[in-house]
């Protein structure tokens, strides 16, 4: 859980991602958020609960400045918005209230300046198994009928990954739309492989996206590719993810053979025994590991 919380933040903090995903998820994949009008935004807030104070953490944040001039790392300007990516790989059924609890919290920070702009929070769900009921603050908590006019019904935005439909993929234009094509086109399907125009789709962040396909499926072999030549695309990575395995299989085959060489050899000697009366037929089959029907059948004409 932790690592895959590591490797998919670090992808999206590129800004060329976040704004990919924004644009992709919020606005159709129309071009309304560009890369070079991101910059980084606090991630940490507190909070007293009990009479301790505590830390919450977004996974990514960023703000949308309008404007084109830099200070040091980040760019200056007018807030347009804050937006805060989210990763969930299991279901969270107080999800609504820690999304309030984020955007509350940059809410209150703007009080301290002159600047008013809204928050959007994305949620990014890569579990396999539907996200549960709760998707606003209705579903968390019970109001009852007569009270619900006077309730703020906070709703969070919510996207299961691996559910979506083939056709938002020609949303995105990033890594993570690699990624994205990658996690919806193999959902039963063990012989993936992606059209063209996206197995050829040249990698910016090589690294970051091996060790995120490397979280998301527990697959060792998409890190193993780091090291040397790294793969400039999808079909280059699954082309050595294929040859890897057939490597692998060719060598557990070896081994496989050998033990199981091995382990005829052991029988035969066995069946000499118990012929020669040096050993009763329920040592020999103890010794071998098996049942004496199974030993007496695999052991028949060895002797």
């Amino acid at each position: 859980m932790a690592e895959k919380d590591l490797t998919e933040k670090t992808l999206e903090a590129f800004e060329d991602v976040f704004a990919d995903i924004v644009n992709g998820f919020l606005f159709g994949g129309r071009s309304i958020v560009s890369e070079n009008s991101l910059t980084e935004a606090q991630q940490s807030s507190n909070y007293t609960a009990r009479g301790k104070m505590h830390e919450q953490r977004r996974d990514v944040a960023k703000y949308w400045i309008s404007g084109k001039s830099r200070k040091g790392k980040n760019r200056v300007g007018i807030h347009l918005a804050l937006f805060g990516i989210e990763n969930q790989t299991k279901y969270d059924k107080d999800m609504p209230l820690r999304v309030i609890s984020y955007d509350g919290a940059a809410y209150r920070a703007q009080l301290s300046g002159k600047e008013r702009y809204p928050v959007v929070t994305i949620v990014l769900y890569f579990g396999k198994k539907a996200w549960g009921k709760n998707r606003a603050l209705s579903d968390v908590v019970k109001i009852p009928e007569f009270f619900a006019p006077y309730v703020n019904d906070y709703r969070i935005n919510i996207f299961e990954v691996s559910k979506l439909p083939k056709e938002m993929i020609e949303l995105f234009h990033s890594d993570f739309k690699v990624v994205l094509d990658f996690l919806i086109q193999s959902r039963g399907n063990p012989d993936y492989r992606p059209d063209d125009l996206i197995g050829l789709q040249p990698f910016r962040h090589a690294d970051e996206l091996l060790n995120l396909m490397t979280a998301l499926t527990g697959d060792i072999r998409y890190t193993d590719m780091r090291k040397g030549d790294r793969p400039k695309n999808m079909c280059e990575v699954l082309d050595r993810a294929e040859a890897k395995g057939r490597e692998e299989g060719i060598k557990e085959g070896i081994k496989e053979g050998i033990k199981e060489g091995e382990q005829a050899g052991g029988l035969k000697m066995l069946s000499r025994l118990l012929e020669k009366g040096l050993i009763s037929l329920e040592d020999a089959s103890r010794e071998a590991g098996m049942p004496s029907s199974e030993f007496l059948r695999k052991t028949a004409g060895k002797s």
